[in-house]
């Protein structure tokens, strides 16, 4: 087994800063999180009270996604916007190990392939953080 030897230097705020400190950035992470997941819920939730499409595949959609790199999975939701007769606006909204989420937005390209059946080709870079 390999260990390496880390040297740590740190000098803690005095007790009242250190605590207000603590308080505002638990804060500053609650607005954060809340506020990147509440446009999509509205979305999510509106697309509900709509009728199912007919004819096409807009509307929400609920799967899984999964990491081909570290076998991690969690929640996916989408809500499909058609742009143009080939351009689909994919609103995706994921959950990681129960608690964190994150949320983008990706162009599809459509290209007919055979029987009915639809290819969507598109890319977003995640960063690192999202596993992109």
């Amino acid at each position: 087994m390999n260990c390496a030897n880390v040297a740590f230097s740190a000098r803690p705020l005095p007790g009242r800063r250190q605590a207000v400190f603590h308080r505002a950035f638990a804060l500053g992470l609650l607005v954060v999180a809340l506020t990147g997941c509440s446009s999509f819920g509205r979305e999510w939730r509106a697309t509900a009270r709509q009728p199912a499409p007919v004819a096409d595949i807009s509307g929400r959609w609920e799967g899984v996604w999964v990491s081909e790199v570290s076998g991690h999975r969690g929640r996916l939701r989408a809500i499909l916007t058609p742009e143009t007769n080939q351009v689909w606006r994919a609103r995706f909204h994921a959950r990681y190990a129960g608690l964190l989420t994150f949320g983008y937005t990706v162009r599809l390209h459509t290209t007919a392939v055979a029987d009915g059946e639809v290819r969507f080709e598109g890319e977003a870079d995640l960063g690192k953080l999202a596993g992109g």
